[in-house]
C-alpha cells in the first residue's frame, strides 16, 4: 500500500524550472532511494515534498491520503513527514537537548517526548554526553546524528533523508545507516533517501528511482537496477 503518491510533480525556483513532471510512489514501511547526478533535481524533489517556501510546486503529492501541495511545511510535519536536509540544518545556538525538543514541537505528550529523548540518547550516546553543549560546537558526525534524532522526535511516518553520509567518516556512515535500517524494521518508518554513495543506498533500499535533469528516467527494484548496465556504469562503478 502506497503511503506517498506523486503525479506530475513540477517545481521551480522563481522562473527556473527544476522538476518536469515526476511520477513515483513509495510504499508504507519501505526504504526507497532516489539516484542521480549532481544537479539532477534530487534535493529539489525532497524540498517539494515537504513544501519548502522557496519553491513553486505544481502537480499532485498525496501523503497518507491527504493532498500536500499548497499546504505549509508545518502542516506537512504534522501530517507525519519529516525532512533531514543536506547540511544537517541544526540550530547552532541551541543545545543538543533544545534541538531535540524543537523536533518534538508538534507533539502534546510530555511523557512520550521524555521517553523518546531517552531512546535517542541511548541510540546515540555521544548526544547524551553533549546534551548541554551548543549544536554548533559538535563535529560533523555528531551534527548528523542530532539531525536524524531531531527529525525522529516528531515520530514521523516518513523520513526524507538528503545525503546523510556527506562529509562523514566511513565508520560513522556504517553506524548511521545501521540505525536507519533498525528504525525502519522496529518502527516501520518509511524512508525516501537521496545518497551520493549509491552502493550504500541500494544496500538498504528495496526500490530505486533514477532522476536526470528533473525527470525520472529509470525505476524498479534494487535488484532490477543493479542488473541494468547503464545504472551500474553510471552510479555503481562497475
Amino acid at each position: 500500500m502506497s503511503i506517498l503518491e506523486v503525479e506530475g510533480l513540477r517545481a521551480a525556483y522563481g522562473p527556473v524550472g527544476v522538476l518536469h513532471g515526476l511520477d513515483f510512489t513509495v510504499d508504507e514501511g519501505e526504504i526507497a532511494v532516489l539516484l542521480g547526478a549532481n544537479g539532477a533535481g534530487k534535493t529539489t524533489t525532497l524540498r517539494a515534498l515537504c513544501q519548502t517556501d522557496a519553491l513553486t510546486v505544481r502537480g499532485s503529492i498525496v501523503f497518507k491520503g491527504t493532498p500536500l501541495v499548497g499546504r505549509s511545511a508545518r502542516a506537512v510535519v504534522r501530517q507525519g513527514m519529516t525532512h533531514v536536509p543536506q547540511g544537517r540544518g541544526t540550530f547552532a545556538d541551541l543545545t543538543v537537548e533544545e534541538n531535540l525538543l524543537v523536533g518534538a514541537y508538534v507533539r502534546r505528550d510530555p511523557p512520550g517526548v521524555r521517553a523518546d529523548l531517552a531512546r535517542w540518547y541511548e541510540t546515540f550516546p555521544r548526544l547524551a554526553e553533549r546534551r548541554h553543549q551548543h549544536a554548533g560546537t559538535l563535529s560533523g558526525g555528531e551534527q548528523q546524528m542530532l539531525a536524524v534524532a531531531r527529525a525522529c522526535m516528531s515520530r514521523p511516518a516518513m523520513l526524507l533523508l538528503d545525503e546523510p553520509s556527506l562529509g562523514l567518516a566511513p565508520v560513522l556512515i556504517r553506524d548511521l545507516f545501521a540505525q536507519f535500517v533498525r528504525l525502519n524494521r522496529e518502527s516501520g518508518t518509511t524512508m525516501l533517501l537521496v545518497e551520493q554513495n549509491a552502493n550504500l543506498a541500494l544496500s538498504v533500499a528495496g526500490r530505486a528511482y533514477v532522476i536526470e535533469t528533473g525527470e525520472i528516467v529509470l525505476r524498479g527494484t534494487v535488484a532490477e537496477l543493479r542488473d541494468d548496465d547503464a545504472v551500474r556504469r553510471a552510479y555503481l562503478g562497475f
